[in-house]
Formats: C-alpha cells, structure tokens, sequence
C-alpha cells in the first residue's frame, strides 16, 4: 500500500512537476493534510536522478508556496475563529491532543513557534489557522513563517537530493529529525518552565 501511494505521487510529479510541489506545499501548509513533506522529499530525489527538475527550481516554488500557504491559514483562521476552527478539526480528524500541543507551545514562545513547527508533522498543518485563531501578531507570524519556510524547504529539498539513490532510508531519516526537533521543544518547554518556577516558586 504504501509503494503504491509512493509511486501515484512519483508518477504526480513526473507529471505535473513543480506544479505539483507547489500545489502540495500551498494545500498543506494552508491546513489541508497532504503529503506536502514526502512530495518536496520525492521531487527532489527526482531532481538527482533525472533532467526534468532542477534542486533550486524546487526550493523557490516549496518556500514560496509554504510561505503563501501559512498565510492562507492564518488568515482563514483569524476570520473564521474558534468555530470554524473547530469544525476544521473535526472534518479532517485531528486529534484534539494536537491542538493543545499547539496551543501550548503558542503560549510558552509565541511567534517562534511557527519557525519550529514546519518539523512537526501534525503541528505543521494546523500552524497557520491555529496562529490566526489565536490572533497572533501577523507581522511576527509572517516574519517567523518566512524563516521557517526557508529552512525548511532547503532542509528536505538537500537531504532528499543528496540521499537520492536510498529512498527508503530518506523517509526514515526525516521521520526520526521531525522526532529530533520534537524532542528539542519539548525539552525547551520544560527548561522554559524550571526557570519560571525557579524565579516565581509560589
């Protein structure tokens, strides 16, 4: 099952080519749950591995579209509110759990969040609304979701261009970064509160 979804995608990009990047990137970092990741991942192994794509085509059109796409979110969430919000997280089955992740990591470090949270598979769907339904600053959002659309698009755009020849070791070597980058926060989080505690111990 899962080779097929691999090769229907393969077989998308083959296609549509930066189209398809771009459509998935803009859909995913919007709010919608597509495969946005393993797309930038599988283009870019194709930029190695044949002509028809070029590695920095790829990386232009991923930071435009992921960038575009938080946007999109942001500003469908900052209208639509908690309400709408809501029932985004029930038409797309989002668990609840995700949510609060995002809501307290919002809390702890605001705007910076939205840098890290590209990593987080989850959080990174829901970034974009969830920042406009807290009504977050939208100059931070947009200065913070550029950086990390940057980052982030270069990042798996290389890893997937310079692993090329081992797809199957690639996936497993994002999964465990997004883990990686979980971890950093988490542990952020935790140092962020000790200190809070520390300083205020009533």
């Amino acid at each position: 099952m899962g080779q097929s979804i691999l090769d229907f995608l393969q077989n998308l990009i083959a296609q549509y080519g930066y189209w398809a990047v771009g459509g998935a990137l803009l859909l995913e970092n919007s709010g919608v749950p597509v495969p946005g990741e393993t797309i930038l991942l599988l283009a870019s192994f194709l930029a190695y591995s044949r002509d028809e794509l070029r590695l920095p085509y790829i990386i232009v059109v991923g930071v435009c579209a992921a960038t575009l796409g938080d946007n999109l979110g942001y500003f469908i969430g900052y209208r639509g509110g908690r309400r709408l919000f809501d029932r985004y997280r029930s038409a797309f089955h989002i668990k609840p759990g995700t949510i609060e992740r995002g809501e307290r990591l919002f809390a702890s470090y605001g705007a910076i969040t939205i840098f890290f949270a590209r990593f987080i598979f989850g959080l990174r769907v829901i970034a974009g609304p969830l920042a406009g339904v807290l009504r977050m600053p939208w100059k931070r959002f947009a200065l913070f979701n550029f950086l990390g659309a940057l980052l982030w698009v270069t990042v798996i755009s290389f890893v997937g261009y310079k692993f090329g020849k081992h797809w199957d070791v690639l996936t497993d070597y994002v999964e465990r970064f997004n883990l990686g980058i979980a971890v950093v926060i988490i542990v952020g989080v935790l140092a962020a509160w000790l200190w809070r505690r520390r300083r205020n111990p009533t």
